[in-house]
């Protein structure tokens, strides 16, 4: 089995359209479905999505090392970005997905509860510091967003490689795959991907969803939902590093610090970003 985990906006959906289009040959899908069965989240699409999945396939998960269903025959990718930028990013999809009922709220009180770990899948630190202590294992390839959006290109070989050597292979040999593979993840095509159009049948109504097996029904269509309900703004935003300047107050960043300073008394973690420009 094949896993990709993350804190919610660390670069998981990016990281997951790259290993998908790996598995798939940067193949368009027939189907609008075949990324949710084939590479489902299974905090919100259950563990049915994983025992029903067509293969080749992936799964996905916010959840902290301590709550993964772990196999040492497993393997895990694990995406990790700097908490700044992904405060920023988690407040901004807070704030743009209706079911989250935060339409009024304001960064600086989305920083409270991200602060105290109120915020969907509870404290980032405990989440990134639980796979951070994994990082050497064999079956677990730990990247940063940072490093994922300095060298893409790279950091896709990598994710291949540990994929497999079939995958590292196709991609070795074959120039034009590796070259669709960045074209289908970049950052504009992603931006379309996930753009709401009024105009475009609404996967609940798709006459494709009768291809999806009825034990995964209720998971495909929790995700639809939530997917179709229109957003009050981009679910692929800047995906940038260092947006966080544009938030931070200097008390802000000053009661960060001070948290990092409290985490990093048990885990050197924060060297990830040793060379990132952040306080």
């Amino acid at each position: 089995d094949l896993f990709l985990v993350s804190y919610p906006k660390a670069g998981s959906t990016w990281t997951q359209h790259i290993m998908y289009n790996i598995l798939m040959n940067a193949e368009n899908a027939t189907n609008p479905f075949d990324l949710l069965m084939r590479f489902p989240c299974l905090d919100l699409q259950g563990a049915e999505a994983a025992v029903y999945a067509p293969q080749p396939s992936a799964f996905k998960s916010h959840l902290p090392f301590n709550k993964i269903p772990y196999s040492p025959e497993a393997k895990y990718v694990y995406i990790a970005r700097n908490p700044y930028d992904t405060c920023v990013s988690f407040y901004y999809h807070t704030k743009h997905i209706p079911a989250y009922r935060f339409q009024d709220g304001t960064f600086d009180e989305f920083f409270e509860l991200f602060m105290q770990g109120q915020v969907e899948f509870g404290d980032y630190f405990q989440n990134v510091i639980s796979w951070y202590e994994h990082r050497n294992d064999s079956n677990v390839l730990f990247l940063t967003f940072e490093e994922l959006k300095e060298d893409t290109r790279n950091c896709i070989l990598k994710i291949a490689a540990f994929m497999g050597p079939q995958w590292q292979n196709k991609l070795k040999e074959n120039p034009d795959l590796f070259n669709q593979i960045l074209e289908k993840t970049s950052l504009t095509h992603m931006k379309m991907l996930f753009h709401h159009d009024p105009q475009r049948t609404p996967l609940s109504k798709s006459p494709m969803l009768s291809t999806v097996r009825p034990e995964i029904i209720k998971g495909v269509l929790k995700f639809v939902a939530l997917m179709e309900t229109p957003m009050t703004g981009e679910f692929v935003r800047k995906g940038k590093v260092g947006d966080w300047r544009n938030h931070f107050t200097p008390e802000q960043i000053q009661r960060m610090k001070d948290r990092i300073a409290e985490k990093s008394g048990v885990s050197d973690f924060m060297t990830l970003w040793k060379d990132a420009d952040i306080p």
